[in-house]
């Protein structure tokens, strides 16, 4: 694949791609009715997309995503965080 394209994928997220292969890879292999392995994920990509969370939001992401337990529905986890 382009080198170029990984440099662009860099500078607009300001992650390596070291860091966003390690994320997918995680994602990719989640248990999510795991509340341990969720909220490592949760605070992982807080800490990754530079957002802190209050423990409450961080509460209610994780219960959220381990009551739906098969998938991670991103537009769901957007709502709770406005």
């Amino acid at each position: 694949m382009d080198k170029s394209f990984f440099k662009k994928v860099e500078n607009k997220t300001g992650l390596s791609i070291d860091e966003i292969m390690n994320l997918a890879n995680a994602l990719t292999h989640a248990d999510f009715t795991d509340e341990r392995q969720v909220r490592k994920i949760v605070k992982k990509v807080s800490q990754i997309a530079n957002k802190p969370i209050t423990k409450e939001m961080e509460e209610k992401i994780v219960q959220s995503i381990v009551k739906d337990g098969h998938s991670l529905d991103f537009s769901k986890i957007e709502k709770l965080m406005r």
